[in-house]
C-alpha cells in the first residue's frame, strides 16, 4: 500500500512537470519570432554562402573543388617516369569532363606531381608533361583550352607518400577549379549560388526514356 501510494505521488509529480514545460514552451513560441518553431539549425545556410562568397570571405573556388573532388576522381596516376595516360587514366577523366561540361562558368587547373626519384629540374619538367597530357586528354572530350589554361607543376615537393623510393601514388596529377570563366554571361553578381544550384534542380527533371519516346511516337501515328 505505501509503495502504490509513492507511485501516484510520482506520477503526479511528473504530470506537473509536463504542465510547466508546456506552458513555459507556449510561452516562447508566443514572444519568438513567426516560424522560430520549425527553424533548424541550417536555417538561411543558402544565403549566407552567397553572401560570403560575394564578399570574398568564402571561396567559391575552394568549395567547388571539394565537390568536385566528392562527385569524381579528381586525381590520375602514372607510370615511373612516364606521362602516357593509360586506360584507369581515360575513365576518371572521362568522368571529370563530364562534370566539367556541367559547369560552362568554371575553369580548371591541373597540378602534375612527381615521386621523389631523380632530380628537382627533372621532376618538375615531368610533372608539367603529365599536367599537359590530362589537359589535352579532356580537351579530346570537348572542354575548351580557355577552361583549362593554366597547367602547374609542383614536382616532387608535395608528395602524399613520403618515400625515396618509386610510389604510384606520388606519381599523380590533380584536377581543381581554380575561378569562373571571364565575361561569362551567366556569371554577373549575386548569382553564384544559381551557378552552383541550376545543376541540382535539372537533375531532379524528369527524364523520358528513349522506349517511352518511341512509345509516344508511334501512338500520335496510329491515331485516326
Amino acid at each position: 500500500m505505501p509503495m502504490t501510494k509513492s507511485l501516484l505521488l510520482l506520477s503526479a509529480g511528473f504530470v506537473a512537470l509536463a504542465g510547466c514545460s508546456k506552458e513555459t514552451n507556449m510561452g516562447r513560441a508566443f514572444y519568438a519570432e513567426a516560424g522560430s518553431e520549425i527553424e533548424t539549425s541550417d536555417f538561411g545556410n543558402a544565403t549566407m554562402n552567397n553572401t560570403l562568397v560575394q564578399t570574398g570571405q568564402k571561396s567559391y573556388a575552394i568549395d567547388l573543388t571539394r565537390r568536385f573532388a566528392a562527385d569524381v576522381p579528381n586525381t590520375v596516376n602514372f607510370a615511373f617516369d612516364s606521362s602516357q595516360l593509360d586506360g584507369e587514366a581515360h575513365a576518371a577523366l572521362r568522368q571529370q569532363a563530364h562534370w566539367i561540361r556541367q559547369f560552362p562558368e568554371v575553369r580548371f587547373r591541373v597540378y602534375g606531381h612527381t615521386d621523389l626519384v631523380g632530380s628537382n629540374a627533372y621532376n618538375k619538367a615531368l610533372g608539367l608533361r603529365r599536367a599537359q597530357a590530362v589537359v589535352a586528354y579532356l580537351s579530346s572530350q570537348g572542354i575548351s583550352r580557355s577552361r583549362l589554361e593554366a597547367v602547374a607543376s609542383f614536382g616532387k615537393t608535395q608528395p602524399l607518400v613520403f618515400v625515396q623510393a618509386p610510389e604510384r601514388r606520388n606519381r599523380r596529377t590533380v584536377t581543381e577549379v581554380s575561378g569562373f570563366v571571364e565575361k561569362h554571361p551567366t556569371i554577373l553578381n549575386g548569382k553564384y549560388a544559381q551557378v552552383i544550384w541550376r545543376e541540382y534542380v535539372r537533375s531532379a527533371e524528369p527524364v523520358h526514356s528513349q522506349a517511352q519516346v518511341t512509345e509516344g511516337a508511334a501512338a500520335a501515328g496510329s491515331g485516326s
